[in-house]
């Protein structure tokens, strides 16, 4: 009779434990950095890991356009970085849309073949940044360690972690890593009126001035900044033919059909309230897509 139940107890004790290890995360495959070219730094159920990204969304520098002094100088100091030469960390910032991701992930198509590797971190989980750089230490390729629409709040943790990494730690950063980090943010903080002046009415806050010092701190620590700006309407349809001719649209020979689709694209500009590079390709993608739509219906565009 024992054994009976002994034996039933067993047998849900395995059912429950077969239904516990479903919800526990799937332990990462291990990464082949030899083929391998860009990987994402997850977390799961409190567990940090990098996932390898089968298809990284990869750019051409002929891609990008009007940002032509951006991409010489983050193209020279990659150059640099995958060469074994010295080179800095990065911050690029500017409006929105023209192409400060976009260009973060052309370089690692330009520059995989010779070693380079992409690797994503949010923001949230820059707290794990030293268990990153411990897992690539030392290996043959370089890393860059990128993170996007990189912003803190006043209050907001992380901060320190990447500060410590940039410049600040007593330990060294690895010489195959570098961090290139994007911000619509100059200083990726929030900065009010008030901080210009010494004494704010706070009188909690002694030197108000060493506050600001503060935020601004973090942006100091990139040797290399690099600004974007909003694009002028001839500069954004340069980008919309550009896009095109990427997607193999034969661009129209008349004055009139070129004027037609440049009045398209700059109604669909407005029609979003911003010219920028993004725009572009958006405009580029649901053109052609339409246009395709309309062949197969033997329609005229």
């Amino acid at each position: 009779m024992k054994d009976d139940v002994l034996s039933i107890f067993l047998t849900r004790v395995e059912k429950l434990l077969a239904r516990a290890e479903l919800l526990l995360p799937q332990e990462p495959m291990s990464i082949d950095w030899r083929i391998t070219h860009a990987a994402r730094w997850k977390r799961k159920n409190g567990r940090g890991a990098l996932y390898a990204v089968a298809k990284p969304h990869t750019l051409s520098l002929d891609n990008l356009v009007a940002i032509d002094e951006q991409k010489a100088r983050v193209d020279q100091n990659t150059k640099q970085f995958v060469g074994g030469y010295a080179a800095n960390n990065v911050l690029l910032t500017g409006a929105p849309g023209t192409g400060k991701s976009s260009l973060v992930k052309a370089m690692l198509g330009h520059y995989a073949k010779q070693g380079l590797r992409l690797i994503e971190v949010d923001k949230h989980d820059l707290f794990d940044l030293p268990d990153i750089l411990s897992g690539i230490e030392g290996l043959p390729q370089r890393f860059i360690v990128f993170c996007d629409d990189l912003a803190f709040d006043a209050q907001e943790g992380g901060y320190r972690e990447l500060k410590a990494v940039l410049d600040g730690s007593i330990m060294s950063p690895p010489d195959n890593v570098l961090i290139y980090a994007t911000s619509n943010r100059r200083h990726l903080m929030p900065t009010y009126f008030h901080e210009n002046f010494v004494y704010d009415g706070d009188k909690s806050e002694i030197r108000p001035d060493e506050a600001k010092d503060e935020k601004v701190s973090l942006a100091e620590r990139f040797g290399l900044w690099v600004s974007f700006y909003t694009f002028s309407e001839d500069e954004y349809l340069d980008a919309v033919m550009n896009w095109l001719n990427d997607f193999g649209v034969v661009m129209p020979k008349s004055a009139k059909a070129v004027e037609e689709l440049r009045f398209r694209a700059l109604r669909w500009a407005r029609m979003r309230g911003a010219v920028s590079g993004r725009v572009a390709w958006q405009f580029a993608r649901d053109y052609v897509g339409s246009m395709m739509i309309m062949r197969r219906r033997g329609g005229k565009r």
